[in-house]
């Protein structure tokens, strides 16, 4: 009976987060101009729109530029801080942890207003790459945690084994530690290009006309005509949420599958 009732209530959760995506999706591939029900005609205007628009290329485009180097930008740096964090010799570590994790929980307005009064100083406002360093901002403690809990995952032996046989600390790290933490990396990485593509409030503060993201075009778009570009440009959201989340699945299953088969029997 409790097994029974635990399920309902799961079926009943996936329902209502799902429920919202179920009604959209399909809206994306009406021929009217109009998001309602019931569906006509089934048409691929819509993403041809997207295609051939020039703001929604534009968007796509800056999305796909801004998401790249906030991917590359906070996956060196999370995985240079985890590396740092990494065991309890280092004083105030829990300080530390907790500043970088502070992002996440700031409220993106206030960031968002910080940065753009720090950027305008620095001559970064309107620039690719102030938005790319104000998503790298919000992406890091993403690559933090999971860089952080495949180190965790590392037998230390295996490192002080490859010390002893003669390796220097750089060879040790490429070839034992960062093979063994790659999983955690791919993850964040996966995770900070998501956030980044999925941003919009800190790109309405910090970025100018030629930086206008797909997110931002979206939001732009809902405020000034409300049209089925609009939900065919959440199915490419969504879509690529779900590969997103579908890769990072995979490399976590790649690193417990290494973590057994190099576990000590």
């Amino acid at each position: 009976m409790l097994a029974a009732i635990k399920l309902l209530f799961g079926l009943a959760a996936v329902i209502f987060l799902l429920a919202p995506l179920v009604v959209i999706l399909p809206l994306a591939f009406t021929d009217s101009i109009f998001l309602n029900y019931p569906i006509q005609t089934y048409s691929l205007r819509w993403f041809e729109e997207l295609s051939t628009a020039e703001a929604w290329r534009r968007a796509i485009v800056n999305s796909l530029i801004i998401g790249g180097g906030t991917t590359v930008l906070a996956t060196v740096l999370g995985t240079l801080a985890a590396l740092g964090l990494r065991g309890s010799r280092l004083p105030f570590a829990g300080v530390f942890r907790t500043a970088f994790l502070l992002p996440m929980v700031v409220p993106a307005v206030v960031l968002g207003v910080g940065m753009q009064i720090l950027f305008a100083r620095l001559g970064l406002a309107s620039s690719y790459a102030g938005v790319i360093i104000a998503h790298t901002v919000v992406a890091v403690p993403f690559v933090v945690v999971n860089v952080a809990a495949s180190l965790e995952g590392i037998d230390r032996r295996v490192e002080r084994a490859a010390l002893s046989l003669g390796a220097s600390p750089t060879v040790v790290f490429r070839r034992v530690t960062l093979p063994l933490a790659m999983p955690g990396v791919v993850s964040g990485a996966v995770f900070a290009f998501a956030t980044s593509l999925d941003e919009v409030v800190l790109t309405l503060f910090v970025a100018g006309p030629n930086q206008r993201t797909l997110a931002r075009q979206m939001f732009s778009s809902i405020r000034e005509n409300i049209s089925p570009a609009i939900a065919a440009a959440a199915f490419l959201f969504i879509v690529g949420t779900i590969l997103v989340g579908l890769l990072a699945l995979w490399a976590r299953s790649r690193g417990r599958q290494r973590a057994v088969a190099g576990a000590p029997e």
